[in-house]
């Protein structure tokens, strides 16, 4: 097997589902202050169990942009300015883990249905226009 995953990593997947529900959770409920923060919470936490403390100081430390965009969100969010705090936080999660992409598009392409939509878009969309 590619990847070991033993009692901590799924530990630390279930804090990010966790995470991300309570975050969606806090977006439905017009960015309830104490959700978002329960969310980043758990995300964060998850993280660092599914990659381990060492790699996860690495990342955070290897790029200040990312890392400074998503505390100063969390700061933001945490002074009851949610939506910049969220913002910030998108993009620097988005700034921090863009090196992942490639290695996510890939495994989305071997999911059966998804990775046919995603391999296909403009066939899916006239598909689902009727045409």
């Amino acid at each position: 097997m590619a990847y070991e995953i033993n009692e901590q990593k799924k530990v630390g997947l279930g804090l990010i589902g966790f995470g991300i529900f309570f975050t969606f959770l806090a977006v439905i409920l017009f960015f309830d202050k104490g959700l978002l923060a329960l969310g980043n919470i758990f995300w964060l936490t998850g993280v660092a169990l599914l990659l381990g403390w060492q790699s996860t100081w690495k990342l955070f430390t290897s790029n200040y942009k990312g890392t400074g965009c998503f505390v100063l969100g969390l700061f933001f969010l945490f002074v009851r300015w949610p939506l910049v705090g969220l913002i910030l936080e998108i993009y620097g999660c988005i700034a921090l883990f863009g090196g992942f992409w490639p290695t996510v598009k890939v495994f989305l392409f071997h999911i059966p249905v998804v990775g046919w939509i995603i391999q296909y878009p403009l066939m899916f969309l006239n598909r689902l226009n009727g045409a």
